[in-house]
C-alpha cells in the first residue's frame, strides 16, 4: 500500500535481476531473505545499500537471534546499512530519483531517505488466483494458499496441492519432497515429509543456513538443551581462503544429547548444512558427529569443533 510497483525505480525481486545498471543507492524494505540476498548481491556490485526492516532484527521471524545478529555485522562491515525497528509510510518518485519515508517504531519519530532504486521485498504471497481453483470448488484459506490435509489433497479428493501453493516455507528443495510424497501417496498410499529438516538458506556472502529450532523457540517450549558453537576464524581452511566470518552452532536435547537445531553463518554454509540434516533426519547426537572423521584441512570441520563444544571439548582446527 505504501509503494506501487512501476518496474523501473519501485521494484520487486523479479526487475531486481535485471536492472540496466549498479544504483548508486538502493533502498531495500525488507530485512528478510529476498531482501537480503538482493540486497548482498547489488552491494558486491557496486551500490550503496540500505535495508529498512520493521522488525528489530534481520533474516526473518524464527531465526536464531545468534545467528542473524553474526550476518548483521558481517553485512555491517561489509557496507549494508540498517534501519532496523522502521516501518515506511510511504515511497515518492520523481526525475530525480526515489524518496522513502519512515518512522521509527518505538518513538514515531519520521524521516526520509533519498535514492535512486527502491525494492520492495515484504514476502510474497501464492501465485493461486489464476489456476481456476474457484471454477471446482478448490478452498483457499484468508492469504490465498490452497488448504490441503496431512497427505496434500484439497477438498476436491481427485486434487493435491504442493509447494509454495500451500501453507508452509516457500522453497524449491521443499516442494520437490512434497511432489515426491504425493506421488508415493497416490501410488502406494504412503507418503511423508519430514518438515523439522527443511533447510533455510540465505543466500548472501556469508551465507547463513539453518535446520531445527533456534534458541529462542526451544526456551518458548520449554526444551532443556546445551549449545556449542565454534568459528570459522579459528578454523585452517578459512583462514587460507580468507572467509573467517561467522561461527557453526549445534544445539543438543539436554539429556539425549539428541540434535534439536544447526545454526551457520560462514562460507559455504548452504553446503554444510546438510550435514546437519542427514544428522537429524537419523536421530544423531552430537556425539554421532563429533565422533565422525572430518577430512582436514576443510570448513567442515567446523561443524565437528561446534559439535565437540556442545559438551565443551572443542578443539582448534
Amino acid at each position: 500500500p505504501f509503494a506501487k510497483i512501476d518496474g523501473k525505480q519501485i521494484i520487486t525481486s523479479t526487475e531486481a535481476l535485471s536492472l540496466p545498471k549498479v544504483p548508486k543507492h538502493l533502498i531495500v524494505i525488507g530485512g528478510g531473505v529476498i531482501g537480503l540476498e538482493l540486497g548482498s548481491v547489488w552491494m558486491r556490485l557496486g551500490a550503496k545499500v540500505t535495508v529498512i526492516e520493521f522488525a528489530s532484527m534481520i533474516a526473518g521471524a524464527g531465526t536464531d537471534q545468534q545467528t542473524a545478529k553474526l550476518l548483521h555485522r558481517s553485512l555491517s562491515k561489509q557496507g549494508m546499512e540498517f534501519m532496523l525497528s522502521t516501518g515506511v509510510t510511504g515511497v515518492k518518485t520523481s526525475s530525480a530519483g526515489v524518496t522513502v519515508s519512515y518512522e521509527t517504531v518505538a518513538d514515531k519519530k519520521p524521516g526520509t531517505l533519498e535514492g535512486d532504486v527502491v525494492l520492495v521485498a515484504v514476502g510474497r504471497k501464492p501465485f493461486t488466483d489464476k489456476l481456476g481453483l474457484d471454477s471446482v470448488g478448490v478452498a483457499k484459506d484468508n492469504r490465498g494458499r490452497v488448504v490441503v490435509d496431512a497427505h496434500w489433497r484439497t477438498n476436491v479428493p481427485s486434487i493435491f496441492a504442493i509447494g509454495d501453493a500451500i501453507q508452509g516455507a516457500m522453497l524449491a528443495h521443499k516442494a520437490e519432497e512434497e511432489g515426491v510424497a504425493v506421488a508415493e501417496f497416490i501410488a502406494t498410499g504412503h507418503g511423508h515429509v519430514n518438515y523439522e529438516t527443511v533447510p533455510g538458506v540465505i543466500y548472501t556472502w556469508p551465507e547463513l543456513a539453518s535446520v531445527g529450532l533456534s534458541e529462542e523457540a526451544l526456551k518458548e517450549k520449554g526444551i532443556e538443551y546445551r549449545s556449542g558453537s565454534f568459528p570459522f576464524v579459528a578454523n585452517a581452511r578459512a583462514k587460507a581462503i580468507g572467509m573467517t566470518d561467522g561461527q557453526v552452532k549445534v544445539l543438543a536435547d539436554a539429556k539425549t544429547d539428541r540434535v534439536l537445531g544447526v545454526h551457520i553463518v560462514g562460507p559455504n554454509a548452504s553446503d554444510m548444512i546438510a550435514e546437519a540434516v542427514v544428522a537429524m533426519e537419523f536421530g544423531a547426537s552430537s556425539e554421532d558427529i563429533a565422533r565422525s572423521f572430518h577430512a582436514h584441512p576443510t570448513v567442515m570441520e567446523v561443524m565437528r569443533e561446534a559439535a565437540l563444544a556442545v559438551d565443551k571439548r572443542a578443539r582448534q582446527s
